[in-house]
């Protein structure tokens, strides 16, 4: 079986439609439609049910997506297999949002290399859609991210919440968007819960699909935005951003992505120090907050 058929089944899987399965790969809706009845055809039985509203599996489907993975991925290691680094037993490829790595998945990075030295490691950095279809496609072994979808196949753990808070280069900033504001799109979760606390917002001048990039531009520019109080932190505690009072804070939980069927001793050990990670800052959080009411006592 051509492999290009394997992936372009597992992409429209992952898009949930032909046209932004066409849009993925950069070919034509038809061609996406072709590759399909032709691996149809070949397979003897109807892979996808089509509808208005996009596609879904059939029974065949599900079944055949599993096979169609483990083909993808076998290819795949085969390249990885082939292009180990001298020195090391195997490689690892891990991807993650980039405001993940920022603190949190650097710090991992250290303590899996110290952990397994003789793996190597390639870090990626992507969105949610470019991650899940590594996953699915077995391109990539562990994906971190913020909005994962359910696929058959893959395991979803949450490591943490995120909290999203509103900064300002103003220190007397108002509570809700103002001129300056720096839209970031964090999924479509935080535009649902974004539009019911702003109502009344007409839109940003300037929308960023990057926290990172967000934050870069009112750092250097001015300005105010919604981005995740672990990575702000450092800019609040210097002056140069100021959380602005009374405005609505945004949870956002974090989460792993790894394959079922995977090697249990390396992917269990990386998994385990992210949650490990994760843990520690939790109950550093939690510390700091049973710490302020004793310091008051004292005083």
């Amino acid at each position: 079986m051509d492999t290009e058929l394997a992936r372009t089944f597992l992409t429209v899987v992952t898009a949930g439609n032909f046209i932004s399965a066409a849009d993925r790969l950069h070919v034509s809706q038809s061609t996406v439609s072709t590759r399909i009845h032709t691996l149809e055809d070949q397979l003897g039985c109807t892979l996808f049910v089509r509808n208005k509203a996009g596609t879904t599996l059939t029974s065949a489907g599900r079944q055949f997506q599993r096979h169609a993975a483990t083909l993808v991925r076998t290819i795949e290691q085969a390249r990885h297999d082939i292009g180990i680094p001298e020195g090391f037993s195997g490689t690892l490829i891990i991807g993650g949002r980039i405001g993940l790595w920022e603190e949190f998945l650097v710090q991992w990075l250290q303590l899996m290399k110290e952990a397994r030295p003789e793996i190597s490691i390639r870090a990626e950095s992507g969105l949610e859609p470019e991650l899940m279809q590594g996953l699915v496609e077995g391109r990539m072994d562990i994906g971190v991210m913020y909005t994962p979808q359910s696929r058959p196949g893959l395991q979803v753990e949450q490591l943490f919440e995120e909290k999203l808070i509103l900064v300002s280069t103003d220190p007397i900033g108002k509570p809700e968007p103002q001129p300056g504001y720096v839209y970031v799109d964090w999924g479509p979760e935080f535009y649902a819960r974004h539009n019911a606390c702003f109502p009344n917002f007409g839109g940003p001048s300037l929308t960023a699909n990057v926290g990172w990039l967000g934050l870069q531009h009112v750092l250097e520019n001015g300005g105010s935005g919604y981005f995740p109080k672990r990575i702000v932190t450092p800019h609040l505690k210097t002056k140069r951003l100021t959380l602005i009072a009374g405005a609505p804070e945004f949870s956002m939980p974090a989460y792993v992505v790894y394959p079922l069927e995977c090697d249990r001793d390396l992917f269990g050990r990386a998994i385990e120090i992210m949650h490990r990670i994760a843990n520690s800052k939790a109950k550093l959080v939690v510390g700091k907050r049973a710490a302020k009411p004793a310091a008051r006592k004292g005083r």
